[in-house]
This record gives structure tokens, C-alpha cells and sequence, in this order.
């Protein structure tokens, strides 16, 4: 054990190591700065598809802080989760918490998709309307509307 934050007993990491030979682990804990650094690092065509997401939320939440969370693009409308989305391997996901993503149940039912999570394979197109109407759906529950 070791010191940490404020004194507390912090624990040493036992996979750390383990992490940094595993080349499977370091593109997850790459550390993005910027929402365009975290995008630039991509392949084109997911580019493509991360700007095209970045571009509806700006479209309908311009006010809202962009950045890293979670190691991933992640927007914040009056000081609450808004939306993220992240690259994996074969899908990108999109995050609109737990009650974006109920509201839209029916229409997720066909890609997978957890309480506050939906998976769009790579490999096929990505429903641009549904993730822009869940955007403004959180965009006006943000708002108190």
C-alpha cells in the first residue's frame, strides 16, 4: 500500500503491469485531451461517424461542455450528463444515460444495448435520426422541459 490522495491508504494497481504489456489494454487507456485528439486518432470512416455525431449535439446543445469523460467525448448541459460516445473494436457507442435510452426502448430493440448504453456495429449504418432524436430528448430533459 502507499499513500494517495489526502492521506488515504491507496492500493497498487496488481494488473498494472500486466496492462501496459497487453496491447489490448493500451488503446482503452489511452489518455485523449481534446474531443478533436480523441477523433484525429481514429480510422476515416470512424472519424466520419464521430463527427457526425459531434455535429448533432452541437447542433442542438451548442452551450454544452465538450470534453473527455470516461476516456471518451462526453457533453454536459447545465452541469449534468448529456450524452458520450466512444469506439470500440467492431461498434461505436452511444450513451444517452439510463432515461435516453428507455425513452427510445422499442427502437434500440435491434441493436445491443444495456440500461444506459446502445452498441452501432461498425459495419452497418449508423442510425443518425435515432441518435439525434435521443440527443434532443436529453437535451430538453437537461433543460427541465
Amino acid at each position: 500500500m502507499m499513500e494517495g490522495f489526502r492521506g488515504s491508504l491507496v492500493r497498487k494497481n496488481p494488473f498494472a503491469k500486466a496492462r501496459q504489456q497487453n496491447s489490448k489494454f493500451s488503446y482503452m487507456e489511452t489518455i485523449f485531451k481534446t474531443v478533436d485528439e480523441y477523433i484525429e486518432r481514429q480510422p476515416e470512416k470512424t472519424r466520419e461517424i464521430l463527427n457526425r455525431i459531434r455535429a448533432l449535439v452541437r447542433k442542438h446543445a451548442p452551450e454544452a461542455w465538450e470534453g473527455i469523460s470516461y476516456g471518451m467525448p462526453g457533453y454536459k448541459l447545465n452541469a449534468k450528463p448529456l450524452v458520450y460516445f466512444g469506439v470500440q473494436k467492431n461498434h461505436i457507442g452511444f450513451y444517452a444515460t439510463p432515461s435516453g435510452h428507455e425513452a427510445f426502448s422499442e427502437e434500440l430493440k435491434k441493436y445491443k444495448h444495456g440500461k444506459g448504453s446502445v452498441q452501432f456495429p461498425k459495419d452497418k449504418p449508423v442510425p443518425y435520426d435515432l441518435v439525434e432524436r435521443m440527443i434532443v430528448y436529453r437535451v430538453e430533459e437537461n433543460r427541465g422541459g
